[in-house]
């Protein structure tokens, strides 16, 4: 009888030693976006970051993080990016297309650049909401986007040792765990 597949696992760590992360943060609804950076910058503080490999950039709004963020990404300086803004629902129909143009321009610069971009773009109908989320009742998102960086920064090196048909045991296996019965 064959023994059950035990497939491998590639994790990244919650390490962020050694690591560069910019975190692009919008100044519109800065009472929220502000919190949230205080919050990524703790996460990745925690994680073991150095204070010069981290930097912090300011856009006006949410609609031009797409850019500015590609726009470091190409740099070629950073592990992982952070976009943090927060968009809040008014009484035209600007909140859906700011919300939709948002998230698609950070995926596709995530994308075309191959480097991570952790999305803390908050959409909320209202003000509370938005304040529940960055801190008050649900947790910080941004601390949880400061960490999703680390982890997909750490990912993200693990994985470009990896080439398209490659095997999990061509990859180090530092890199590499394995459960087995």
């Amino acid at each position: 009888m064959a023994e059950k597949l035990q497939p491998g696992s590639i994790n990244g760590e919650l390490t962020a030693s050694g690591l560069r992360f910019g975190i692009v943060v919008s100044r519109f609804n800065s009472f929220i976006t502000d919190r949230l950076l205080a919050a990524a910058v703790d996460a990745l503080d925690r994680a073991g970051a150095a204070n010069e490999d981290v930097d912090v950039i300011r856009v006006p709004g949410a609609f031009e993080l797409p850019l500015a963020a590609k726009k470091l990404a190409a740099a070629g300086r950073y592990d992982a990016l952070v976009a943090i803004g927060c968009i809040l629902r008014g009484e035209t129909a600007h909140y859906d297309y700011v919300c939709s143009e948002t998230a698609r321009g950070l995926q596709l610069a995530q994308m075309d650049t191959g480097l991570p971009i952790i999305f803390c773009v908050l959409t909320c109908d209202t003000l509370e909401q938005a304040i529940d989320r960055a801190g008050l009742k649900g947790g910080n998102k941004g601390f949880e986007a400061g960490l999703a960086a680390v982890e997909m920064a750490q990912l993200s090196r693990k994985l470009r040792g990896a080439t398209p048909g490659t095997s999990a045991s061509k990859i180090p296996s530092s890199s590499r765990k394995t459960r087995r019965k």
